[in-house]
């Protein structure tokens, strides 16, 4: 078997087993020439001998599960979708490629090596819920992987076209919120990323009947036989499609775990000797893949915790040895998540780390649930004021209290991440807490907790300039004080929405019953 890649340097050699390569060739296969010499190509046929049903039937017996975070099985998905058809307009699939979790680089990497395997599956979603339409969704500043992305679509035109499906790509913003599906769906019909009620099978992409506000909460449940569905799926997810259904179930099982089949494709950054994105077979010890991709702890350094994203609690000590499954993820008491890890040593200030992570949660809320937003920013500058020791034992006690209240009435995951993510550093490194209440300790730096602008050459880039965004989401020196669904919701949408909504727009949404 193939050795997957460790990152961009040609230099950087992996250490440890041989791990196969399913979704992450060593060497890019940008052009569609090069993925059907690699094996592609072929699990269109496979989808068109085996119906719908039996796509579906193959990738639950297959197991595959969705890779951006959740992990919820995607046989079931697409069969939710299948059974929510609107009688009239079609479905729409759409590609998840807004991937903004701190320490996760693994979806723009599977853009530019291996484009062709995340259309061929979005094709073949798209044939099996009889979708006329796949939109890439994407952030604008992903310009490398949009052009890529653009250059794959002109070669698979004839496909889609046989298909009678539009395939086009959509430039979003940076909010964190955009990666949240159905905050991406609002994205798309012109409007700010706020989560909505009602989940995709249930209403997607387009607008049916009158809308009385442009408050995403007006987006509910509603008459399943008129309101379209969307399919979406993460980037890795579907890149896995084509295969399964080409090789068949089995051969997707051959590695991973029975409950958690597969490879998955892991990050790695943070205080080890490099940065590195690479595919592990799932059940992989978390150690062993820090070691095998970043190469362990910087010299004279120990390894104390490591961390998915800002998405799950944090393991320390004998947790890094958690095999890298959801359900062993999950009995950790952590999870997952998009397996951007990123690693802290023994030089790492925890306080820090939880101001930084409270912070990036708080000012990334969009303020429809008033105690993620609210009491988010409680914990911040709560933690803030710890981390300069500049606080009183009464701050943490607030602190703690807020952290308990922080997820009521949430209508999306952040606010539990919120709760979560604080809740297990302030649960395994109290000590730390302490010495900066009593003044054992000095002001720690900051922490640079922020998405990844590129993994290259053993090097991560962090967006630092996303340090600086107001919990009101402008870059303004002062904040406005405003919830940014009160702020956007009151100065509308602006030029680039709304020609993201016409783009969208279809000539022709008639179907017939």
């Amino acid at each position: 078997m193939a050795r997957s890649p460790f990152g961009y340097a040609d230099d950087v050699e992996p250490s440890g087993a041989d791990w196969p390569v399913r979704v992450l060739p060593p060497a890019p296969r940008r052009r569609r020439t090069e993925y059907e010499a690699g094996g592609g190509g072929a699990g269109l046929a496979a989808a068109e001998r085996l119906g719908p049903d039996g796509v579906v039937e193959h990738l639950l017996a297959a197991g595959l599960r969705g890779r951006g975070g959740a992990g919820f099985p995607t046989g079931r998905k697409w069969d939710a979708v299948l059974r929510h058809e609107s009688r009239v307009v079609p479905a729409t699939v759409v590609v998840n490629a807004a991937e903004g979790e701190p320490g996760s680089f693994k979806d723009r990497v599977i853009l530019r090596r291996n484009p062709h395997a995340v259309l061929e599956g979005a094709l073949v979603a798209a044939w099996v819920v009889q979708a006329d339409r796949v939109v890439v969704a994407t952030k604008a500043s992903f310009t490398e992987e949009r052009a890529i992305v653009d250059a794959a679509i002109a070669e698979q035109r004839d496909v889609a076209d046989a298909l009678g499906v539009e395939m086009i790509v959509v430039a979003g913003p940076a909010e964190y919120l955009y990666g949240e599906e159905t905050g991406l769906l609002e994205v798309l019909d012109g409007r700010p990323p706020f989560p909505r009620v009602a989940p995709p099978y249930r209403h997607g992409v387009d607008e049916v009947g009158s809308r009385d506000s442009n408050e995403p909460a007006d987006i509910e449940m509603t008459d399943a036989d008129l309101a379209p569905p969307a399919l979406v799926d993460n980037v890795e997810t579907l890149a896995n499609v084509a295969g399964i259904l080409a090789e068949g179930p089995d051969w997707f099982r051959a590695v991973g775990t029975d409950a958690s089949p597969g490879t998955i494709v892991c990050t790695v950054t943070g205080a080890t000797a490099r940065a590195a994105v690479g595919e592990v077979p799932m059940g992989t010890p978390l150690r062993e893949v820090i070691e095998a991709l970043g190469g362990g702890a910087r010299p004279g350094r120990r390894l104390v915790a490591a961390m998915s994203g800002a998405a799950n609690p944090i393991l320390v000590g004998s947790a890094l040895d958690t095999p890298l499954s959801y359900e062993a993820m999950e009995a950790a008491g952590s999870g997952l998540g998009a397996a951007g890890f990123l690693v802290f040593d023994d030089e790492t200030d925890f306080v820090a780390l939880a101001a930084a992570a409270s912070k990036f949660l708080a000012v990334e809320s969009c303020g429809q649930c008033t105690p993620c937003k609210q009491d988010g920013l409680m914990i911040a500058h709560g933690l803030d004021r710890v981390r300069r020791s500049a606080a009183t034992p009464h701050d943490l006690e607030v602190v703690d209290e807020r952290v308990v209240t922080v997820a009521d009435s949430a209508r999306c995951s952040l606010a539990t991440q919120h709760q979560r993510v604080v809740g297990s550093i302030r649960a395994a490194f109290p000590e730390q807490f302490d010495a900066h209440v009593h003044g054992r300790v000095g002001e720690a730096p900051v922490y640079p907790f922020a998405p990844l602008l590129d993994v290259r050459a053993g090097e991560a880039r962090v967006d630092l300039h996303e340090l600086d965004k107001q919990p009101d989401w402008t870059y303004d020196r002062v904040d406005s004080g405003k919830m940014p669904a009160e702020r956007l919701a009151v100065e509308g949408g602006d030029e680039e929405r709304v020609d993201r909504a016409t783009l969208l727009s279809r000539t022709d949404t008639s179907r017939a019953p």
